[in-house]
Parts: C-alpha cells; structure tokens; sequence
C-alpha cells in the first residue's frame, strides 16, 4: 500500500482493488494523472471519470451541494457500491467530468483501497482497470494480463467481493434518477427512498460513467439468447460457448459452459460473470451466446452489461438496443 501511494503522489497511476472491480487510479486533481488513466485504457476523454474518497466527511471539499434524498442513500449504502452524481466544485478539473458541472463520487468499502485513501491528501479517479470497451477486471491477475505492461504497480486485493461496477444515482428533472444500474440493487434504492426514474445508455457525450452503449465486450462475437435448438445451425458446437444463468445445454461440450449460479444467487452470479466472460473469451470459439437473467434484483444490472457485449441485440422485452 505504501509502495502504491508513492506512485500516486508521484503522479503516476496504479491499479487498485474495490469490493466492485478493480480500478486504474490516479490523482484526480492531476491533469497530468488523469491524462494518463485516459492514455493507458485507450478511453475516449467524452466518457467521466469518478472519483474515491475514503470518508463522507471529505465530499463537502469537492461537490457544493448533497441534496437530501441523496443523503439518505448515502447514509445507508456509503461507503460501498453506490456512486453519486452531485454538482463539482471548480477544485476538480473537468478533464474528470468531461467538461460536466457533475461530478461521480464513490466511497469504496475494500479495506485496502479504503486505507489507500486515508492516507493520500487528494481523491482518487479510478474507472475499471481494463482496455477501454472490454471486461472489467475483477482480480489482479485480470489486470496484469491486459495492462501489466503499460502501468507500474497493481496492488492485489483478491477477488472484487461484488464483481459489477457500482450503481450511480443521481438527480435529474427533480427526480431520483439510476444513470447506470450496477452493484446496488434498483430495489433496495426503491426501499429507501422510493421510486425512481432508471436511465438507459448513452451512444455519445454520455451524463455519468459507465453509460456509453457498447461496453463490456469480449473479442469473441457475443450474442444473446438464441434459440439452442433452431438459431444455431451455422455452428459447430465445438465453436460454441454458453454463459447461462442456472443450468448447462446439452447441445454443447460441457467444458465450454459457464453457470453463474446453480442456486439462482443474483449476487454470486455477479461476482462471478466478468471472470465467466474472460473464461469463455480464451477459449478461442467461434462464439458466445449468453442467457438474459430475469429483470429483477441485480439481473438488471447483469442484463445491462451483457446487453453491451452484444450491442446488436435485442433486450429482453423485444426491443433493439
């Protein structure tokens, strides 16, 4: 930890551990810092950044105002994997938000990653610590086989705990709004504070992190439930992979399935799916098709990240993405 925080003063980025994914951080009010997070990941300067506190205590010296609905979530789910969109102060550059007068703010609950921050004098930005548009990494062993060779340091937390990407929320038009759906569930949010309005993504020029339209991807083509028996007949099943939610086809090698959970666990089978994509991903199929989960608890969340992989389909109610 020390040996991170003294590249990270020193200006240089480092790629830490969160309970969501693992992140590629950076002194958010280094130009040149942040600069290099966009360099490194190969990340369109359009798309913001958010930025990790240790404590809630510390948001007062970067946003100007936390208004009271968002104060309560904060009080219930900071820190963990709840980002807030509030209004920046003129300390964060804009490079961070992409010109936005909002800006994303995260407390992070991995022990180490928490210690990290208590013990620099400036937050961190930290998006996923991966080539842009490909599968968040959620061990260090993930980070070190796509970015090793362009970052100084990985500091090795073990496998990320909740393994999506955390939920912002935000304010939009007076009402609460999810910009994007990720490791906090729309339904607890729901049962603290009521409805609220839920954002889908954004092809361009996109409000909060984590909204472009195309995300996620494994470099094998990705497609989303096809018919098995009737879709598939252009394929071997050797040249196919499956990524189910609770049991196995028969009508592919058992090797190149992937259940994210026998049980029906939304949790676990977070946790698990980045790592099942980069499984299937080295397999060198000719294809991937993976299974739409229920919309329901974190199976929204899941279904907007494999609905990005595979862009060109269609969603689970029948529309095109």
């Amino acid at each position: 930890m020390q040996k991170a925080a003294e590249l990270l003063r020193a200006g240089q980025v480092v790629a830490i551990p969160t309970e969501t994914v693992y992140g590629l951080a950076g002194n958010a009010l280094d130009l040149g810092a942040v600069s290099e997070i966009f360099a490194v990941k190969q990340r369109p300067s359009f798309d913001p950044l958010i930025i990790h506190l240790a404590d809630y205590a510390q948001m007062p010296r970067y946003v100007s105002e936390i208004p009271d609905i968002l104060q309560t979530l904060a009080q219930k789910f900071m820190p963990g994997p709840l980002t807030l969109l509030l209004k920046k102060k003129s300390i964060i550059p804009d490079l961070v938000t992409a010109g936005s007068a909002l800006v994303a703010v995260r407390l992070p609950v991995h022990p180490l990653s928490q210690s990290l921050l208590k013990i620099l004098d400036f937050p961190l930005a930290a998006p996923s610590a991966n080539p842009f548009g490909y599968i968040s990494p959620t061990t260090a062993q993930h980070v070190a086989q796509q970015l090793g060779a362009k970052i100084p340091y990985i500091l090795d937390g073990g496998p990320a705990e909740v393994g999506l990407e955390s939920t912002i929320v935000g304010i939009e038009g007076g009402k609460v709004t999810i910009f994007r759906k990720g490791g906090l569930s729309v339904e607890e949010i729901e049962r603290e504070i009521g409805p609220v309005v839920v954002k889908s993504s954004s092809s361009s020029n996109p409000k909060a992190p984590g909204m472009l339209k195309s995300h996620y991807a494994p470099r094998t083509p990705f497609r989303l439930d096809l018919s098995l028996e009737g879709g598939l007949k252009n394929y071997d099943p050797k040249e196919l992979g499956l990524l189910a939610f609770r049991q196995k086809s028969p009508l592919i090698p058992d090797g190149q399935q992937i259940i994210l959970s026998p049980s029906g666990d939304y949790k676990e089978a977070a946790r698990r799916l980045f790592a099942a994509m980069r499984q299937l991903d080295q397999l060198n199929l000719k294809l991937i098709i993976a299974e739409w989960l229920p919309e329901q608890d974190l199976g929204r969340a899941i279904n907007d990240r494999l609905r990005r992989a595979a862009v060109q389909e269609a969603s689970p109610n029948g529309d095109e993405d």
